[in-house]
């Protein structure tokens, strides 16, 4: 942790200023931003707590991918659509599309 510093006595420094650490298993973290993902892994995660705030070290291999922005539209969802206003499906998958996925404001376009 510190180099050159004997590694029990900087736990007991740790723990004399009320610092804990514990070491967390983990197969892969990711952190989800607006517009992409972080993926690490192989992660090394440690959580340490100190004066009742809790925070995490973390690292590993580090990857970027991108996240589609465009909404899940699911055949269910497409039929559900298609049901309750008697459009045909590809109708139905355009006014998903349209209202982002929203089931009830398709529906209800479809209605007017």
């Amino acid at each position: 942790m510190f180099p050159g510093m004997d590694p029990r006595a900087v736990k007991q420094a740790m723990r004399q200023m009320g610092i804990t650490q514990e070491e967390i298993q983990a197969s892969e973290v990711i952190i989800k931003c607006k517009d992409k993902e972080i993926v690490i892994s192989q992660p090394s995660v440690a959580k340490i707590k100190m004066r009742g705030d809790e925070s995490f070290q973390i690292s590993g291999n580090v990857s970027v991918r991108g996240i589609s922005t465009a909404p899940e539209i699911t055949e269910d969802d497409i039929l559900t659509v298609a049901d309750q206003t008697g459009a045909d499906n590809e109708t139905a998958a355009k006014a998903l599309i349209q209202t982002h996925g929203d089931i009830a404001e398709a529906i209800l376009k479809l209605k007017k």
